[in-house]
């Protein structure tokens, strides 16, 4: 049975740093493209950001490049999101997801599992 289970969560100041992490299993964890999506009270679902099967290819969300880096390590089936310069409107519950052809990382619906979310909140 396939699981994601995030950790890393908590509450930040403005400009602070955080890091997320996922750990899989159930599944072969090499095999699937990995993402980061995010839940704002009252608002949908986002795409913040997917890695590929060996990590050489890297998508963002516009808002979190250049302050998010996504990265996995296949040998831990873990796959981890370091997130800078915190902003309040990154207030989120983070989610953490498998996709297992890839073609849409950016979009949920091809994603396969889902983590339970860890709860990010900051405040200005």
């Amino acid at each position: 049975q396939a699981q994601l289970a995030e950790s890393g969560g908590g509450w930040a100041q403005a400009g602070d740093s955080m890091r997320l992490s996922c750990a899989a299993s159930g599944f072969t964890f090499g095999d699937y493209v990995m993402g980061w999506f995010r839940q704002a009270p009252g608002k949908e679902r986002e795409f913040v950001a997917a890695i590929k099967w060996y990590g050489g290819l890297t998508f963002y969300e516009d808002s979190v490049k250049g302050r998010f880096i996504i990265d996995r390590v296949n040998s831990k089936n873990t796959v981890s999101l370091q997130m800078n310069s915190l902003q309040p409107e990154d207030t989120a519950v983070y989610y953490c997801a498998a996709n297992r052809w890839g073609r849409h990382p950016e979009r949920s619906t091809d994603y396969e599992y889902w983590g339970q979310g860890t709860q990010v909140t900051v405040s200005s």
